[in-house]
């Protein structure tokens, strides 16, 4: 098995034995995403703000993977309190915009750092046609 490390400081590092994401051929499966800033900083504010960090980490993340928001195949979205889900399904729309991967969403009773949303993506390389 071919596994390949994804690590790039457009994102938080890692708080645990696990890696920001790992390829396999052309997929690219990336760690949940909570809303640390690159240096690890929790961002404050709400669900709003929440969530347009874990997206800006899951786009440096991708892009160290050689893709982009664009190249997902499926979304994993948990949130804390399922009475955000409009909140969050919006600013998610704002991301991928007529993307439309496939997508679960999970109310779970706590997350990491108590933060209030985690998401985690499978997308697919970039491959350049010559």
């Amino acid at each position: 098995m071919n596994l390949n490390i994804v690590s790039t400081t457009k994102a938080p590092a890692a708080i645990g034995p696990y890696s920001q994401a790992v390829t396999f051929g052309d997929l690219i499966f990336t760690s949940g995403q909570i809303p640390l800033d690159s240096e690890g900083k929790l961002v404050e504010g709400g669900i709003e703000e929440q969530t347009h960090q874990v997206f800006r980490n899951l786009t440096g993340v991708l892009e160290a993977a050689g893709a982009t928001l664009s190249h997902t195949i499926k979304a994993t979205v948990f949130i804390k309190d399922m009475n955000q889900f409009a909140t969050v399904n919006e600013i998610y729309a704002s991301y991928f915009g007529e993307h439309k991967p496939a997508r679960s969403t999970v109310e779970v009773a706590r997350l990491p750092k108590d933060v209030l949303v985690e998401i985690e993506l499978i997308a697919a390389k970039i491959v350049e046609k010559v």
